[in-house]
C-alpha cells in the first residue's frame, strides 16, 4: 500500500499537537533500541500470555462462537452480528455499530465501544473523537476508505462506561472472526481495552503504546503486526499525549512503506 500523505494537513496535525521545531527529516526514536523487544520476544509474549475469553453465563459465547465460525465472509459476519441476542449492551442500545470503511482495505482499527453518536449513527468513531481520528489518519495519508474500523463491542455501553469482561466476552468471538475473515496487514489496537485484550496483556495503553506486536489470527495464518495506541477520547482529555500518538502513526505509516 502506498500512502501519499497531504502535507499540509499532515502540518496542521503536528501543530495542534505541539511540535514547534524541525530537527531533521524524520523523528529518531532514541529508546528504541532499549525499549522495544525483540520481534522474536514480542512474537512469542503476545502468543503465550493471550488469555481465554472469561466464560459468559447461559452459553452467549459459545453461541457467539458458532455463529461466528460458520460465517464465511465479512457480510455474512456483519449479519451473524447484527442478529445476535447474547450480548447484554444490546438491549439497551439504538444501533448495531459493526464497521466502517473498507473491510479488505489492509489496514484495520479495532478500538473499545461506540459512544452516544456511534450508537445514533450506526458508525464508529463519528463523534468529536472520531474528527481527530479522521485528521490524524489524513496526515499519514488515510482515510476511512483506506481502512476499515472497529470495536471490541458492537453496542453502546450505558452511560459510555467501559465495556465488563463479561460483555467484551460477548463479542470476542466475532471479532476474532472479523480479523480472520478480513485478513488485514497491520493492526491498529486503539485503546487500552482491545490492545491488552487481543495481545493477551497486562499492562495498560501507556507501557503497551508505541511498539510492535504479533497478533496471532485463529486460523493459524501468518502473524499479524499491531501497533497499540491512545483512543482519540484519551488524547482529548490528556493533549500533552498527542505527541507520543503521532509518534505511533509516523510507526504506522513506515510499516505500512514496508510491507507495500
Amino acid at each position: 500500500m502506498r500512502v501519499e500523505p497531504d502535507p499540509l494537513t499532515a502540518l496542521r496535525l503536528q501543530l495542534e499537537f505541539g511540535v514547534d521545531e524541525a530537527i531533521v527529516d524524520a523523528p529518531i526514536d532514541r529508546f528504541a533500541v532499549a525499549a522495544t523487544p525483540s520481534p522474536a520476544t514480542v512474537k512469542n509474549a503476545s502468543s503465550a500470555r493471550r488469555p481465554a475469553a472469561p466464560k459468559a453465563p447461559g452459553g452467549e459465547s459459545a453461541s457467539a462462537k458458532s455463529l461466528a465460525d460458520a460465517a464465511q465472509d465479512v457480510p455474512s459476519l456483519e449479519a451473524a452480528i447484527r442478529g445476535f441476542e447474547g450480548c447484554t449492551l444490546k438491549r439497551t442500545a439504538t444501533n448495531t455499530v459493526f464497521g466502517d470503511g473498507d473491510p479488505m482495505a489492509g489496514v484495520m482499527m479495532i478500538g473499545e465501544a461506540p459512544g452516544a453518536d456511534e450508537d445514533r449513527l450506526g458508525k464508529p468513531f463519528v463523534g468529536v473523537s472520531g474528527q481527530l481520528l479522521d485528521r490524524m489518519l489524513a496526515a499519514i495519508g488515510l482515510d476511512r476508505t483506506k481502512v476499515f474500523i472497529t470495536n471490541m463491542v458492537y453496542w453502546r455501553p450505558p452511560g459510555n462506561e467501559k465495556p465488563s469482561q463479561l460483555q467484551i466476552a460477548q463479542c470476542l468471538p466475532f471479532v476474532l472472526r472479523l480479523i480472520a475473515l478480513a485478513r488485514p496487514r497491520l493492526l491498529v489496537l486503539v485503546g487500552g481495552i482491545s490492545a491488552g485484550t487481543l495481545l493477551g496483556r497486562e499492562e495498560g495503553i501507556t507501557r503497551l503504546r508505541g511498539r510492535w506486536y504479533d497478533f496471532q489470527p485463529l486460523d493459524g495464518g501468518p502473524p499479524i503486526p499491531a501497533m497499540p495506541t491512545f483512543h482519540p477520547a484519551y488524547l482529548l482529555r490528556q493533549p500533552a499525549q498527542k505527541r507520543e500518538s503521532w509518534r505511533d502513526f509516523l510507526a504506522i505509516q513506515d510499516k505500512l512503506r514496508q510491507i507495500g
